[in-house]
């Protein structure tokens, strides 16, 4: 099953520039913006802002990938033999502003690992928090500084952010199963 869909692509890429400007407005001051996309699928969100923010103002981006697997908490429950990807931050985080990409907030423990991974690479001015949906059902006291929706779910449901360069289409869809 693949779920039913309750934001389609038109809503989807409209939320991005949202987001996009929402983060404009509140870094005018910024030189340079530093943009870390969390693995898998906030990698291709992040590209996406980082597009449109450079469109948008005269804001220069850098984009990392961050792969979060060895700062999770909950490592040996979920994954009995975890698959690693890659890490590709570039540049200095140290005194920047840097801006956590990912596709959905659940209980918080995603966004700890990555800041976690992002503390061990230096000690950044501040970091901020960009997800496409914020589920509620926090086990960690995390907030989003940017949310593009706000999804109520039960914790029975799951929620899928689909994207083009990883499923074909963009898209988010609710399901009682996990889907993707």
């Amino acid at each position: 099953m693949n779920g039913k869909i309750i934001v389609d692509e038109s809503t989807m890429d409209r939320t991005l520039i949202r987001l996009s400007h929402e983060i404009i407005e509140h870094n005018p001051d910024v030189d340079s913006l530093y943009l870390i996309g969390i693995k898998r699928r906030g990698v291709p969100l992040a590209k996406a802002i980082k597009e449109n923010i450079e469109q948008f103002s005269n804001i220069k981006v850098d984009l990392g990938e961050l792969d979060i697997t060895f700062y999770r908490d909950d490592l040996t429950m979920k994954y009995s033999t975890p698959h690693l990807n890659e890490s590709l931050i570039d540049f200095d985080v140290n005194d920047k502003t840097v801006i956590l990409v990912d596709d959905v907030l659940y209980t918080g423990r995603t966004a700890r690992a990555a800041m976690d991974a992002i503390m061990s690479l230096g000690r950044p001015q501040s970091i901020q928090f960009a997800v496409m949906v914020d589920r509620g059902h926090r086990e960690l006291p995390i907030a989003a500084n940017y949310v593009g929706k706000n999804i109520p779910t039960s914790k029975e449901e799951f929620i899928c952010v689909r994207v083009d360069e990883i499923d074909g289409k963009n898209e988010i869809a609710i399901s009682k199963d996990l889907i993707h």
